[in-house]
């Protein structure tokens, strides 16, 4: 009898020599091919019970097989940030658009260069069909390393204007110009703005909706109204702390993600002023934390299911046919009017 050595992963030949076949017999009914009696296929497949056999996604690869697995990749280097509404939404998101699927989703960090090319070689090695990248900054070339290899790759967001990869945003500009918008309509006239990490194209887009609204209504832009935060409380809580050493005037904070304002709002408080009389407050995201600020956060409302389900979409289009051009999606955002703005 057959026995797997200890310490060992069994093989293909291991599970033919237990079941009684050739190594082709294994691989057929590994694969569920036709062609194999009954009776050897239920030998095939005890076999890999007893052994605990596992298939090589790989080889299986390489033999135009399926890996069934999607991997989601999060490039962003501080830790910190895995704590943000943004990730776990995001990732609910894709999970959700995946349920009807037999596709298998695998979460990947990847921080540095050497753990980019260990995800390029694991990818390469046919353990992922396809791949979903998010929080991928302006210099990152892992997008293009994945493309070369031929992997199906969508970004969530894109590096810059001229970003070629299949991706899908929101519109970052819009949103913001609408938000700053709807605070000069209210009469606001000294408007900060605390912007994301600037070396973000999502960050970079924010900031100039901002700048375009002030424009629009014929007002200055100065740099000293802008402070750049990493899209973290701590952030928001940092930067209006110097909004207020700088121009304790002012009188309404266009902050470019939910969690941002939050901090806004908590240094606001300490200082005294009052939400929205004499600061009015509006973020972006429209992430749950914004129905239980106090007061609730005014803010643009990126469709973040929407997103999910249409990268699924365009990835598993683009593992079916790897050929078809890269797509470009950018969804509306929406103001949505709470008690802080």
């Amino acid at each position: 009898m057959v026995r797997q050595r200890p310490g060992t992963t069994p093989t293909l030949e291991e599970v033919a020599a237990l079941a009684g076949v050739g190594r082709g017999t294994v691989s057929r009914v590994v694969n569920n091919e036709a062609g194999v009696k009954d009776s050897t296929r239920r030998a095939v497949q005890q076999a890999i019970a007893e052994l605990g056999y596992v298939p090589n996604l790989a080889a299986r690869s390489l033999a135009g097989r399926r890996a069934d697995a999607v991997a989601l990749v999060i490039t962003e280097r501080d830790w910190r940030q895995f704590g943000e509404p943004f990730f776990s939404e995001t990732v609910r998101s894709v999970g959700d658009a995946l349920t009807d699927t037999s596709v298998q989703l695998l979460l990947t960090l990847v921080r540095t260069d050497a753990e980019r090319q260990r995800f390029v070689e694991y990818a390469r090695g046919g353990r992922v069909d396809g791949v979903l990248l998010m929080s991928v900054r302006a210099e990152d070339r892992l997008p293009d390393h994945l493309a070369d290899a031929g992997i199906p790759t969508v970004l969530l967001g894109r590096r810059s204007g001229d970003e070629q990869i299949t991706y899908v945003d929101a519109d970052n500009v819009g949103g913001a110009r609408e938000a700053v918008g709807h605070l000069l309509r209210g009469g606001r006239r000294s408007i900060a703005a605390i912007a994301g990490p600037l070396d973000m194209y999502v960050a970079q887009c924010r900031l100039r909706g901002y700048r375009q609204a002030l424009a629009d209504a014929g007002m200055p832009d100065e740099d000293s109204w802008v402070v750049e935060g990493d899209f973290t409380e701590a952030s928001g809580r940092r930067a209006m702390t110097e909004v207020l050493e700088r121009h304790p005037q002012v009188d309404a904070v266009f902050a470019a993600s939910d969690t941002m304002a939050a901090g806004a709002l908590a240094v606001l408080h300490a200082s005294g002023r009052r939400v929205p009389d004499d600061v009015a407050v509006i973020g972006f995201d429209d992430f749950l934390l914004a129905e239980h600020t106090e007061p609730r956060l005014t803010t643009v409302r990126q469709p973040l299911e929407e997103i999910g389900r249409t990268m699924v979409r365009l990835l598993l289009e683009e593992m079916e046919q790897p050929e078809v051009a890269w797509r470009h999606v950018i969804l509306r955002t929406r103001l949505v009017l709470r008690d802080s703005a």
